[in-house]
Protein backbone atom coordinates (compact mmCIF):
# COMPACT_ATOMS: atom_id res chain seq x y z
CA UNK A 1 0.00 0.00 0.00
CA UNK A 2 1.12 3.47 -1.24
CA UNK A 3 1.85 5.85 2.05
CA UNK A 4 -0.79 8.61 0.41
CA UNK A 5 -3.28 5.51 0.62
CA UNK A 6 -2.12 4.64 4.15
CA UNK A 7 -3.18 7.85 5.09
CA UNK A 8 -6.13 8.16 3.20
CA UNK A 9 -7.15 5.25 5.28
CA UNK A 10 -6.19 6.73 8.94
CA UNK A 11 -7.66 10.29 8.19
CA UNK A 12 -11.48 10.31 7.51
CA UNK A 13 -12.21 14.28 7.43
CA UNK A 14 -9.14 15.79 5.79
CA UNK A 15 -10.89 16.41 2.13
CA UNK A 16 -14.22 15.16 3.35
CA UNK A 17 -16.68 17.53 1.70
CA UNK A 18 -19.55 16.04 4.30
CA UNK A 19 -18.08 16.79 7.79
CA UNK A 20 -20.82 17.89 10.06
CA UNK A 21 -19.49 20.17 12.95
CA UNK A 22 -19.53 19.03 16.26
CA UNK A 23 -22.23 20.95 18.69
CA UNK A 24 -20.23 20.30 22.11
CA UNK A 25 -17.06 19.08 23.04
CA UNK A 26 -15.64 16.19 21.33
CA UNK A 27 -12.04 15.06 21.55
CA UNK A 28 -13.06 11.93 19.59
CA UNK A 29 -12.69 14.18 16.38
CA UNK A 30 -9.12 14.18 16.41
CA UNK A 31 -7.22 12.51 14.64
CA UNK A 32 -3.58 11.82 14.24
CA UNK A 33 -0.77 11.04 11.62
CA UNK A 34 2.74 9.55 11.57
CA UNK A 35 5.43 12.09 11.61
CA UNK A 36 8.02 11.37 9.37
CA UNK A 37 10.73 13.52 10.67
CA UNK A 38 11.80 11.17 13.70
CA UNK A 39 15.57 12.11 13.17
CA UNK A 40 15.18 15.37 14.55
CA UNK A 41 13.15 17.90 16.69
CA UNK A 42 10.85 20.57 15.37
CA UNK A 43 7.92 22.72 16.85
CA UNK A 44 4.56 22.52 15.32
CA UNK A 45 2.66 25.76 15.74
CA UNK A 46 -0.87 26.30 15.66
CA UNK A 47 -2.37 29.96 15.70
CA UNK A 48 -6.45 29.86 15.83
CA UNK A 49 -7.94 33.39 16.20
CA UNK A 50 -11.64 32.13 16.43
CA UNK A 51 -11.72 29.97 19.21
CA UNK A 52 -15.28 30.72 21.41
CA UNK A 53 -16.19 28.42 24.36
CA UNK A 54 -19.07 29.76 26.77
CA UNK A 55 -18.97 31.08 30.37
CA UNK A 56 -19.86 27.89 32.78
CA UNK A 57 -21.56 30.88 34.81
CA UNK A 58 -23.51 33.38 32.81
CA UNK A 59 -23.31 31.46 29.43
CA UNK A 60 -22.03 34.37 27.40
CA UNK A 61 -19.21 33.54 24.92
CA UNK A 62 -15.96 34.02 25.26
CA UNK A 63 -13.76 34.98 22.48
CA UNK A 64 -9.78 34.30 22.23
CA UNK A 65 -6.74 33.14 19.88
CA UNK A 66 -5.04 30.10 21.20
CA UNK A 67 -1.53 29.17 20.74
CA UNK A 68 -0.61 25.31 20.41
CA UNK A 69 3.18 24.57 20.11
CA UNK A 70 4.38 21.33 20.21
CA UNK A 71 7.36 18.82 19.51
CA UNK A 72 6.28 15.68 18.05
CA UNK A 73 7.05 12.63 18.79
CA UNK A 74 5.60 9.59 16.54
CA UNK A 75 2.19 11.09 15.94
CA UNK A 76 1.00 14.42 14.90
CA UNK A 77 -2.40 16.29 14.92
CA UNK A 78 -4.04 16.49 11.82
CA UNK A 79 -5.03 20.28 11.15
CA UNK A 80 -8.46 19.89 9.88
CA UNK A 81 -9.44 17.53 12.98
CA UNK A 82 -8.05 20.12 15.35
CA UNK A 83 -9.96 22.75 13.37
CA UNK A 84 -13.12 20.92 14.17
CA UNK A 85 -12.42 19.97 17.74
CA UNK A 86 -11.78 23.80 18.92
CA UNK A 87 -15.13 24.54 17.15
CA UNK A 88 -16.63 21.58 19.70
CA UNK A 89 -16.08 23.83 22.50
CA UNK A 90 -18.44 26.48 21.02
CA UNK A 91 -21.13 25.34 22.84
CA UNK A 92 -18.87 23.90 26.18
CA UNK A 93 -19.13 25.83 29.56
CA UNK A 94 -15.84 25.77 31.29
CA UNK A 95 -13.63 28.68 32.54
CA UNK A 96 -11.10 29.76 30.43
CA UNK A 97 -8.09 28.30 32.08
CA UNK A 98 -10.17 24.61 31.78
CA UNK A 99 -10.15 24.98 28.30
CA UNK A 100 -6.70 25.49 27.82
CA UNK A 101 -5.95 22.54 30.05
CA UNK A 102 -8.36 20.23 28.65
CA UNK A 103 -7.01 21.19 25.13
CA UNK A 104 -3.26 20.39 26.54
CA UNK A 105 -4.32 16.86 27.53
CA UNK A 106 -6.40 15.83 24.82
CA UNK A 107 -3.32 16.43 22.44
CA UNK A 108 -1.30 14.53 24.80
CA UNK A 109 -3.42 11.88 25.06
CA UNK A 110 -3.70 11.98 20.86
CA UNK A 111 -0.14 12.14 20.20
CA UNK A 112 2.07 11.86 23.32
CA UNK A 113 4.11 14.62 22.13
CA UNK A 114 7.63 15.17 23.28
CA UNK A 115 6.60 18.64 24.49
CA UNK A 116 3.54 21.25 24.35
CA UNK A 117 2.24 24.17 24.90
CA UNK A 118 -1.31 26.01 25.04
CA UNK A 119 -1.58 30.02 25.37
CA UNK A 120 -4.92 30.99 25.33
CA UNK A 121 -5.67 35.18 24.96
CA UNK A 122 -8.98 36.20 25.58
CA UNK A 123 -10.34 39.03 25.11
CA UNK A 124 -11.60 41.34 27.90
CA UNK A 125 -14.94 40.69 29.39
CA UNK A 126 -15.81 43.19 32.01
CA UNK A 127 -12.08 45.08 31.54
CA UNK A 128 -10.24 42.35 32.56
CA UNK A 129 -8.52 40.00 29.71
CA UNK A 130 -7.17 36.43 30.59
CA UNK A 131 -4.20 34.57 29.14
CA UNK A 132 -3.84 31.03 30.52
CA UNK A 133 -1.14 29.34 29.59
CA UNK A 134 0.15 25.61 30.18
CA UNK A 135 2.51 23.36 28.97
CA UNK A 136 4.24 19.84 29.09
CA UNK A 137 7.31 18.36 28.68
CA UNK A 138 7.54 14.06 28.49
CA UNK A 139 8.74 12.77 31.95
CA UNK A 140 12.80 12.09 32.51
CA UNK A 141 13.68 13.82 29.20
CA UNK A 142 14.99 17.22 28.31
CA UNK A 143 11.57 18.13 27.53
CA UNK A 144 10.42 17.80 31.02
CA UNK A 145 13.38 20.61 32.23
CA UNK A 146 12.37 22.69 29.20
CA UNK A 147 8.65 22.89 30.19
CA UNK A 148 9.63 24.00 33.44
CA UNK A 149 11.97 26.82 32.41
CA UNK A 150 9.37 27.87 29.73
CA UNK A 151 6.33 28.01 32.03
CA UNK A 152 9.23 29.89 34.51
CA UNK A 153 9.70 32.48 31.64
CA UNK A 154 6.63 32.12 29.50
CA UNK A 155 5.72 35.98 29.96
CA UNK A 156 8.66 38.03 30.82
CA UNK A 157 7.94 40.32 27.99
CA UNK A 158 4.24 40.38 27.67
CA UNK A 159 2.57 42.12 24.26
CA UNK A 160 1.16 45.92 24.89
CA UNK A 161 -2.35 45.30 24.97
CA UNK A 162 -4.53 47.31 22.85
CA UNK A 163 -8.08 46.05 23.61
CA UNK A 164 -6.94 43.05 21.21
Amino acid sequence: MRNEERLKDDLSLLGNQGVKYPTDYDPNVLEAFDNKHLDNDYFVKFNCPEFTSLCPITGQPDFATIYISYVPNIKMVESKSLKLYLFSFRNHGDFHEDCMNIIMKDLIKLMDPKYIEVWGKFTPRGGISIDPYCNYGMKGTKWEHLAWERLKHHDLYPEKVDNR
